[in-house]
C-alpha cells in the first residue's frame, strides 16, 4: 500500500489525505485537506456533500491535488502532484463522457 518515508532522525513522514466528493444528481460537492488518514479525509468530505445530497462520491488523494470537472453528460475526479496537473487529469476523466468539461472544486494538502 502506502510506505511512510523516512524523513532527518529516522522519523516517519507524515502524509496528509484529502477528498472530494461528488453528487452526481444534486451537483453537490464536499472537500477537505490535511487528514492524518484516508477514511477521516473521505468521511469529512461526505459529511459536506451529503448535508445536500444521498448519493456522493468520492476520490481521494494524498500529499498533492485533486480537482472535480463536470459536463452535461458526466463527470471526472483525478489527482495530480499540483494543481494543475489535477485540473488536467480530471478534465481528460470527464471527457470520457462528454466534452463541455469545466473545474468545478480543486482542493491541495500542504504536503
Amino acid at each position: 500500500m502506502f510506505a511512510a518515508c523516512l524523513g532527518a532522525g529516522g522519523a516517519a513522514a507524515q502524509n496528509n489525505y484529502g477528498a472530494i466528493a461528488y453528487s452526481p444528481s444534486t451537483h453537490a460537492i464536499g472537500w477537505s485537506y490535511d487528514y492524518g488518514s484516508r477514511a477521516a479525509a473521505e468521511d469529512a468530505a461526505l459529511v459536506n456533500c451529503r448535508k445536500q445530497a444521498n448519493d456522493c462520491v468520492t476520490h481521494w488523494f494524498y500529499n498533492a491535488c485533486a480537482a472535480l470537472a463536470v459536463g452535461s453528460a458526466g463527470y471526472g475526479m483525478a489527482w495530480g502532484a499540483d494543481r494543475r496537473v489535477a485540473e488536467s487529469n480530471a478534465i481528460r476523466s470527464c471527457q470520457r463522457w462528454t466534452l463541455d468539461c469545466e473545474i468545478k472544486q480543486w482542493v491541495c494538502t500542504t504536503r
